[in-house]
C-alpha cells in the first residue's frame, strides 16, 4: 500500500479513492494513535468534527464520526466551519483530536480527511505514518479491543462551535474596521456564514459573493482560485477591498480598490509591517517558501527584515515558525499562518487582519501593498525527464550559473522536481518578463537535453 498521507491529509475522489469504509477506518486508526494518551491518563477523549459543505461530506462525515465512536471517543460535531475553525475548537476544547472533512480548493468531486492532534495542530509525520500501520493492521484483520455497553463514544452537535470561533476572530483584532467596504467571496464554501459575520461584527459594510454553498458548487468558478468575479465586484460596489477564500477558507487573497490582485506575499509584506509596528513580530523575521516572489524578499530585506524560505507546503512554514518561534508566515497562494492567534493558515483572520491595517492607517491597500514589487514568474515544466539527477548533471550545473549571472541581483532561477511525476519545473523571475521567458525557455531546453 503506498503512504495515504499526502501534504495536507488524506485526499481523492469522494466514494472512489476516499470511500466510507476508508473514512471509517483511518477514524478508528486515529482514536488509537491521538486519543490513546488521554485514554491512559483515565479521561474520556473527545473528537471536534467538522467539514466542508461538499456533498460527499454528508457520507464521509457520518462515517469518520462511527469509527471514533465504536473506538470509544466522544464526538463533538461542528457541522460546516472552516478548517482553522476546527484546529482553533480542537484546541480551545481541549479536545485529545480534530477531523475536518475537505478537499480545499479543489473541485466538487474531491474530498479529504485532515486530523488535528490536542492543541488543534497538525500531525507530525510521524504521527501520520503510526495512524496508518495501525489502519493496515485493522485492514488485515488484526483484532483491536472494541468497547462495549457506556464504554462506547457518544455523539453530539455542538452548536456553539459557530460563534465561539466567531468571538476568537474578533477578539484578536487590533482595532475594528468601521468605515470599510468590503467584499467577501466565500468560494460557495465553508466559510459562507463565519466570515460575512465575522467582518461585520468588526463594523465592515459587507457585500457577499459565492456565499451560496449547495453541495455541487465548491470553488465554481469563483473563491481564491479565480478572482474574476471578485476584482468585478470590488470595482461595481465602489468597496475599499475584497477577499477571496478557498473551499475551507484556509486561504486568502485579496483585491485592491481597482480590482488588482493582492497575493500571499505582498499580504504577508503589509502583515509584517503592522506586526513589526506593533512589536509582535518575533525576530523580525517572517517565514516563506523558497516559491516566495524575489520582490518579496527585497522588500523584506529594505525594511530590515528577514525572509526565511521553507520548502514548498504551509506544514514546512509552519514547523520552521514553532521551531524558531517566528510569529508570521505564509505561502504566495494565500496560506497565512499568523502563529499567536492560529495553529494553521486561516483566511478569515487573515482577511480581517489585512483589512484592520487598512482602516488603522487610512492608506488603501494598493498603497499599503506597494511595499513590495511582484517581479514576473515564468514556470515552465519539463516532463519526461530523470529528476533524479537535476543535482548532479555538471551541464545543468553550468546553464544555470550562467543564467543567474545574466539575470544579476534582480532575478533568480528554482528547480523543482516533482514529487509524483518524472517532471522538473524551471521557474525564472526576472524584473524584465521578456528576459525571464526567454532564460526560462533556454534551461527548459537544457534541463531536457542534459536529463532527458
Amino acid at each position: 500500500m503506498g503512504r495515504l498521507f499526502g501534504t495536507d491529509g488524506v485526499r481523492g475522489v469522494a466514494n472512489a479513492d476516499l470511500t466510507a469504509e476508508l473514512a471509517l477506518g483511518l477514524s478508528v486508526a486515529a482514536a488509537h494513535v491521538l486519543a490513546e494518551a488521554g485514554t491512559f491518563a483515565g479521561h474520556r477523549p473527545t473528537a471536534v468534527v467538522g467539514r466542508d459543505p461538499r456533498a460527499s461530506g454528508e457520507f464521509l462525515e457520518a462515517a469518520v464520526v462511527a469509527g471514533l465512536a465504536s473506538a470509544g471517543v466522544d464526538v463533538l460535531r461542528v457541522g460546516v466551519l472552516p478548517t482553522p475553525a476546527v484546529a482553533y475548537l480542537t484546541g480551545a476544547l481541549g479536545a485529545d483530536l480534530g477531523v475536518m472533512l475537505s478537499a480545499s480548493h479543489n473541485a466538487m468531486p474531491d474530498n479529504g480527511i485532515k486530523f488535528f492532534a490536542r492543541g488543534g495542530h497538525k500531525l507530525a509525520d510521524e504521527l501520520e505514518d503510526r495512524i496508518e500501520r495501525v489502519y493496515e493492521q485493522h485492514r488485515t484483520g488484526e483484532p483491536w479491543e472494541r468497547p462495549t455497553g457506556a464504554g462506547v463514544g457518544r455523539v453530539r452537535t455542538y452548536k456553539e462551535g459557530f460563534d465561539k470561533y466567531v468571538a476568537h476572530l474578533i477578539g484578536v483584532l487590533p482595532n475594528r474596521l468601521d468605515g470599510l467596504k468590503v467584499v467577501l467571496d466565500e468560494a460557495h464554501g465553508a466559510a459562507a456564514r463565519v466570515s460575512p459575520e465575522a467582518f461585520t461584527r468588526a463594523g465592515a459594510e459587507v457585500v457577499t459573493i459565492g456565499a451560496e454553498p449547495d453541495g455541487l458548487n465548491i470553488n465554481d468558478g469563483c473563491g481564491s482560485t479565480h478572482l474574476d468575479l471578485l476584482k468585478a465586484a470590488v470595482v461595481e460596489h465602489g468597496a475599499d477591498l475584497g477577499v477571496a477564500h478557498d473551499g475551507d477558507a484556509d486561504r486568502c487573497l485579496a483585491v485592491d480598490a481597482q480590482g488588482n490582485e493582492v497575493d500571499g506575499d505582498q499580504i504577508l509584506a503589509v502583515l509584517a509591517l503592522a506586526m513589526r509596528e506593533a512589536g509582535t513580530l518575533r525576530g523580525d523575521a517572517v517565514v516563506g517558501t523558497v516559491m516566495s516572489n524575489l520582490g518579496f524578499k527585497l522588500a523584506m530585506e529594505r525594511e530590515g527584515l528577514q525572509l526565511v524560505q521553507t520548502g514548498v507546503g504551509d506544514r514546512y512554514v509552519l514547523e520552521s515558525m514553532k521551531e524558531h518561534g517566528y510569529a508570521l508566515g505564509g505561502e504566495q497562494s494565500g496560506h497565512v499562518i499568523i502563529l499567536d492567534h492560529a495553529t494553521t493558515g486561516d483566511g478569515t483572520l487573515t482577511g480581517l487582519m489585512l483589512a484592520a491595517r487598512v482602516a488603522a492607517t487610512g492608506r488603501t491597500l494598493a498603497d499599503l501593498a506597494g511595499v513590495m514589487e511582484r517581479l514576473p514568474q515564468v514556470l515552465v515544466n519539463v516532463p519526461d525527464v530523470d529528476k533524479s539527477r537535476v543535482s548532479t548533471s555538471a551541464e545543468l550545473t553550468a546553464a544555470v550559473t550562467e543564467a543567474e549571472r545574466e539575470l544579476g541581483s534582480t532575478g533568480r532561477v528554482l528547480l523543482r522536481s516533482s514529487g509524483t511525476e518524472p517532471l522538473v519545473r524551471v521557474m525564472v523571475e526576472a524584473a524584465d518578463i521578456d528576459q525571464a521567458r526567454s532564460v526560462a525557455g533556454r534551461l527548459a531546453d537544457v534541463v531536457k537535453s542534459a536529463l532527458g
